[in-house]
């Protein structure tokens, strides 16, 4: 059975990464899928790839999420997935000392605003059949402190309370919308790529980050869509202002043993 047939789901920055493969797995899984995406290009080239329809949408953009509105006015499902590291156009000094404020207010603007909207538009695209699932896809970064990706840290941290402020203000109208995070640790994605270098630094940067996990790996994509279709399913109508982490065990402690 196709677990999420029938639905309608909008998943936004499903270009590439997490998005892409939660996109994959929802339309496998039989639902309608709206995949979104700053770069019109490469997000209309996955879209065709996957099978489903491709809307651009700047997520920062007020304007932009009235544009996808008027174009998608009823969804079951709306992923706020689009996110930026603040590194993806090189080196930048993200630390708190060092960082800009129009570094700061870019990260913020894709992060925690373009949630923001995303959950705002959720709530009006399914409040008429009281019904519904918003998964904001935020980080274990957004659990802990990040000294050189300060902004970062600060905006996935937004991401995660925001999801419980829309769960409880959805409940408390008596909508079944539920609304929860998603928290991956390091998920091999091309976000990474600009912090990992290349030739044998990356090689040295993937051992690294792989020896400070308990399951010694980097995760992938389709395992954190896995999580986001149970929340997108029927299978989690009781589950609403929740944080799923997805970090091999990172977060859980020292993985060493006493001597």
């Amino acid at each position: 059975m196709h677990r999420l047939a029938e639905k309608i789901c909008v998943v936004t920055g499903a270009a590439r990464g997490i998005g892409r493969a939660i996109a994959a797995a929802f339309h496998a899984e039989g639902a309608a899928v709206i995949l979104t995406d700053l770069d019109a290009a490469t997000g209309a080239r996955a879209a065709a790839e996957i099978g489903c329809r491709f809307e651009p949408l700047d997520v920062r953009e007020e304007w932009d999420w009235a544009r996808l509105e008027a174009l998608v006015p009823r969804a079951d499902v709306v992923v706020n997935n689009a996110g930026i590291t603040g590194f993806g156009e090189g080196p930048v000094a993200h630390d708190p000392e060092q960082a800009s404020l129009a570094d700061w207010r870019a990260v913020h603007a894709t992060n925690l605003d373009g949630t923001f909207l995303g959950c705002r538009y959720a709530i009006a695209a399914m409040k008429g059949q009281g019904t519904g699932s918003i998964i904001n896809i935020s980080s274990r970064s957004g659990l802990v402190g990040i000294p050189m990706a300060a902004a970062y840290a600060s905006s996935k941290a937004g991401v995660r309370n925001h999801s419980k402020s829309v769960a409880l203000y959805c409940a408390q109208r008596g909508w079944a919308i539920r609304c929860n995070s998603i928290h991956p640790g390091a998920i091999l994605t091309p976000m990474w790529e600009p912090m990992l270098g290349e030739g044998e630094a990356r090689a040295a940067s993937l051992a690294a980050l792989s020896a400070d996990t308990p399951l010694k790996r980097f995760g992938q994509p389709e395992e954190v869509a896995a999580m986001a279709v149970f929340l997108a399913s029927d299978e989690a109508p009781y589950v609403t202002g929740a944080e799923f982490n997805i970090d091999g065990g990172l977060l859980a402690g020292s993985a060493a043993s006493p001597g």
